[in-house]
């Protein structure tokens, strides 16, 4: 056997897989489990989906996360990709640093200091907490990690194509639309599946930032869990990991099939 693969290796990734993926595998189990204890299997039933489906309070504060998550992610992806297009594009101007820094801060601030700064912001411009606080919280902080994501892109892209276009006759803003926003679509893709990702899943700064009305439904799990944990609450994590799953696996399907296409343009080009 290869020693690279030695018995500890595999000792050790076994463990730690088992450690990170175990718990979730024993949830989504037991959102299965026909007794109303949790940690006691009863039989195999559906019964607290059809349940989790009649529990309002649950499905209102699913639908403000779905809504919240698809409006920061799309404005944060128009953002991020902004800011990335300005960083790599534009090496110098006045202010650059500051900018750089203001756009990548939330990578490194806690989420509690975030919140608290949101929330006090709210507070001196007399904006009432509610959907669109919640909404604006999540775009300031997915915002960066959408510009990363695309910036890395765009350091690789070979900007000759651009040149070529432009020669061609091609306005810059045509340019843009044709050549650079195809070539950088799977980042861009990427940037806003992570950012949808990670509005599903915040707690902290929604807590700070949410008000009557705005409860999301990470905040309403964390508020019944603290009462115990019922087969709603396994049903609800479930459901949640399967749409992050699946919008994982869609990304990478269509990151792969369009790098399959890119390849297949430039061996054309080159047979050409």
């Amino acid at each position: 056997m290869n020693s690279t693969w030695s018995r500890f290796n595999i000792t050790a990734v076994t463990l730690g897989l088992a450690f990170l993926y175990l718990p979730i595998v024993l949830l989504v189990i037991f959102s299965f489990n026909a007794s109303k204890l949790v940690t006691v299997w009863g039989g195999f039933s559906t019964k607290w989906y059809v349940s989790l489906f009649h529990n309002q309070g649950l499905m209102d504060a699913a639908w403000v996360t779905i809504r919240v998550g698809l409006i920061s992610a799309s404005v944060a992806t128009v953002l991020g990709t902004l800011g990335a297009l300005a960083l790599t594009r534009y090496t110098r101007f006045r202010g650059r640093m500051l900018f750089s820094g203001m756009i990548f801060a939330p990578l490194v601030m806690p989420d509690v200091i975030t919140g608290l700064s949101l929330l006090l912001l709210f507070v001196a411009v007399g904006l009432d907490r509610g959907f669109y606080t919640v909404t604006l919280a999540h775009i300031t902080f997915t915002m960066c990690f959408v510009a990363v994501v695309v910036q890395s892109r765009l350091v690789t892209f070979d900007r000759s194509l651009e040149e070529a276009a432009m020669d061609l006759g091609a306005p810059p803003v045509r340019t843009f639309f044709q050549i650079t926003l195809p070539v950088i679509a799977p980042a861009i893709i990427s940037g806003w599946m992570l950012a949808f990702t990670l509005s599903l899943d915040d707690l902290v700064v929604a807590s700070f930032t949410s008000g009557p009305g705005a409860t999301t439904l990470p905040m309403k799990i964390y508020s019944q869990v603290r009462l115990g944990v019922t087969p709603e609450i396994n049903a609800a994590c479930t459901i949640l990991i399967g749409i992050v799953t699946a919008s994982v696996i869609a990304a990478s399907i269509v990151n792969k099939r369009r790098e399959v296409q890119r390849l297949r343009d430039e061996q054309a080009a080159q047979r050409g």
